[in-house]
């Protein structure tokens, strides 16, 4: 009998379009005999919209954008009948509201099991300090950053570029706290530019992150599992801008990936070894793609974990899983079996404490 499979796309975050990409990739990657593959869209405005089940892949991003159907109950209610709720949910949301420990905590307060990171590593992963100071409390080390709100530039401004002048050096490359897919990031070379990209950040969240810029290579890994997860074969990002930013990710193609990534035995050691270590202090579930800084002098220095890497063909994790021998429907497969896993683990905690 068909499991019925919640797709979950789109969502508020103004990482909407890469969602809808990675759905759409998805729905080419899902084993139609064994699921049942039920797609629900979230609209820009936070609109829950459940279309009929899928008879296969979806073509275009276009099809996947549900229209509203009056005569039918929103999709929220849908979700709460117990007739309609999927058997288990596949989030494919990214950057706020989606992969940030919100949608997840939804899906706890149903009930269901869902793919992924749950509420404490979902939200603790997507806030880029937090992230860091769980790292630095298990000693993995990092570039130097200074962070600080909106309110606190407003109000002290010269102050923190004092800082940032003074604890870093340029280049620096300035984030969003709270964003993924390169959303809202500018490389500072200069005073100037770094009051732009200060200001240009803030447009997509309180918090801001200013990072020291290095000279290094670019690696990432990823993480497969729940209490004993393992890594993918290594890759490397060799990109054509002056960063890996959002266009070099999704749109034009220009980056060259190493799969696998040119590194000695050591490094490659090292690397795993810090990709678990941060998986396991976030308490990750399921997968996670975890990036790293590897110097001229073979030094490691871990930069970010994504607890929901995109899917899209370009993406590295479905290519670093393939490469190491875990085929893109295998992958799916997999992650969904570890979600089922998980959450018959909570089943056995719920029973105990009845």
């Amino acid at each position: 009998m068909k499991r019925k499979l919640g797709l979950v796309y789109g969502g508020k975050s103004a990482e909407h379009e890469v969602s809808l990409s990675t759905a759409r990739a998805v729905t080419h990657a899902i084993d139609y005999r064994k699921y049942e593959v039920i797609p629900v869209y979230i609209t820009y405005e936070g609109e829950w919209r459940k279309g009929e089940a899928l008879a296969g892949p979806a073509e275009t991003i276009e099809e996947l954008r549900l229209t509203r159907d009056e005569s039918k109950p929103d999709s929220i209610q849908d979700f709460l009948n117990n007739n309609g709720t999927p058997d288990i949910i596949l989030p494919l949301l990214h950057g706020t509201n989606g992969e940030d420990g919100t949608v997840q905590g939804f899906f706890e307060v149903m009930n269901i099991p869902y793919v992924g990171n749950g509420v404490l590593a979902s939200s603790a992963g997507m806030d880029k300090v937090v992230m860091k100071q769980l790292f630095a409390h298990v000693g993995l080390k990092q570039v130097p950053y200074v962070h600080f709100i909106r309110t606190q530039w407003q109000k002290d401004r010269q102050l923190l570029i004092d800082k940032m002048e003074q604890e870093l050096s340029f280049p620096m490359f300035v984030k969003p706290a709270n964003l993924g897919s390169s959303v809202g990031i500018s490389k500072a070379v200069d005073h100037d530019s770094l009051i732009k990209a200060v200001d240009f950040a803030l447009k997509f969240d309180r918090k801001i992150i200013v990072e020291q810029g290095i000279t290094a290579r670019e690696v990432e890994v990823s993480v497969l599992g729940n209490d004993e997860p393992s890594c993918s074969v290594l890759g490397e990002i060799k990109p054509v801008a002056a960063f890996y930013d959002y266009e070099a990710k999704y749109q034009d193609g220009s980056t060259e990936l190493l799969i696998p990534a040119p590194v000695t035995d050591d490094v490659e050691k090292t690397l795993k070894e810090m990709a678990i270590r941060a998986f396991k202090v976030l308490d990750c579930a399921g997968l996670v793609r975890a990036d790293f800084f590897v110097t001229e002098q073979n030094e490691v220095l871990i930069n970010e974990v994504n607890t929901m890497p995109g899917f899209t063909p370009t993406s590295m994790f479905p290519l670093l899983w393939q490469h190491s021998g875990l085929s893109y429907p295998e992958l799916i497969n997999r992650l969904i079996e570890l979600a089922i896993e998980r959450h018959e683990e909570k089943k056995k905690i719920q029973y105990t404490m009845d």
